[in-house]
């Protein structure tokens, strides 16, 4: 019966911003991006303000630079959802415990250890419980996103950016699944939406993509794909984040697309073999193994055409805010010229509302 409820009052809602929207509104909804300042009154926030009133974004993501205080970081928030209050934004951190924190003791928040320690020391059932604190927490601030929980197998242990920090609960799938159900139950139970991560599976890697290329090709194994495989299975899925990974098998033969760049891992597998139908993000698209192969017109065009939801930019690299607009332009530019692309547009949006549909 509650499932039936549900979908009457999903349903409505959906179908209002469908019949109304634009192309150019429905592929704002596809840009997420990083800014400056850490207050309401900065330039920066008030830039992504206007974007979200005009429809030019579906999102903002935090990164430790924009946490001065807990009480800004809820006033900021509130404005961001204020902004958009039909179709609200996806306001997003990296929250895993450990090093990847963007609200820290130093704020007030508490902190929790990496994954890696969290399943040492406890069960699924303790973790669980150590993650609804951490939920909450991060709800109350009035973020809907957590970028988490790692996926990745801790194959590798000279891993330069997943064993290294102990990101990983485990080499061993099953565990991994075990923790990050746990993980997602607890996101859930606050209201928050997940993201699983680094699709196909970052942990066996021999580099860090955020430096540049990554060459997954001999390092790799299909039993990165479990915890996908059985995650997707049980409806424990979210979003997942793809990664910016190369492996030969996978890069239509030209030697340089990554996963993230790439239909036969997206549609292929992620889509095909694993079924997934839901929001596919990226990880960021500003990171070296992009921005030192790709130009933004490329990497936008490939990553939707590849099967891409969302569009992932920390505005880092280069800051400048009129970021958005630039994205969306290439979007609608491909769209005016291909009914194929802007049909990818619009299979986009209808999964990113019904996602915003769970949103508190």
């Amino acid at each position: 019966m509650l499932r039936l409820l549900c979908a009457f009052i999903v349903l409505p809602f959906l179908a209002q911003p469908l019949a109304a929207a634009t192309l150019e509104e429905m592929a704002g909804q596809m840009i997420l991006v990083g800014f400056e300042g850490d207050g309401p009154a900065d330039a920066g926030v008030k830039a992504v303000v206007s974007d979200l009133e005009a429809g030019r974004l579906g999102g903002v993501m935090y990164l430790k630079k924009n946490v001065s205080t807990l009480q800004t970081v809820r006033e900021m928030n509130g404005i961001f959802r204020a902004a958009s209050p039909d179709l609200p934004p996806f306001i997003t951190l990296d929250q895993e415990g450990g090093a990847v924190e963007r609200l820290t003791r130093d704020v007030g928040f508490t902190e929790i250890p990496n994954a890696e320690t969290v399943a040492a020391n406890n069960t699924p059932e303790q973790a669980e419980a150590l993650y609804s604190g951490m939920a909450q927490g991060i709800g109350e601030q009035g973020f809907s996103v957590n970028f988490g929980p790692v996926a990745d197998l801790n194959t590798n242990p000279e891993n330069q950016i997943i064993a290294r920090f102990g990101r990983a609960f485990s080499a061993d799938p099953m565990v991994v699944i075990d923790y990050d159900t746990a993980f997602v139950r607890a996101h859930r139970a606050a209201g928050l939406v997940t993201a699983l991560k680094h699709f196909p599976g970052h942990g066996s890697s021999t580099a860090d993509s955020h430096e540049g290329f990554v060459d997954i090709t001999r390092s790799w194994s299909p039993d990165e794909l479990e915890p996908y495989r059985v995650l997707i299975a049980g409806d424990m899925a979210d979003m997942v984040m793809v990664g910016h990974l190369y492996h030969a098998d996978y890069a239509n033969g030209d030697g340089e697309t990554p996963s993230s760049l790439s239909p036969r891992w997206i549609d292929g597998v992620l889509r095909g073999e694993l079924g997934f139908d839901g929001v596919v993000i990226s990880d960021d698209l500003e990171m070296g193994a992009i921005r030192e192969h790709f130009s933004l017109e490329d990497t936008v065009v490939k990553a939707v055409r590849a099967g891409m939801d969302i569009l992932l930019f920390s505005n880092t690299a280069d800051y400048r805010p009129g970021l958005a607009q630039d994205v969306l332009d290439i979007l609608v530019s491909e769209a005016a010229a291909d009914p194929a692309f802007a049909a990818r547009i619009e299979e986009s949006y209808r999964r990113i509302v019904a996602l915003k549909a769970r949103l508190r």
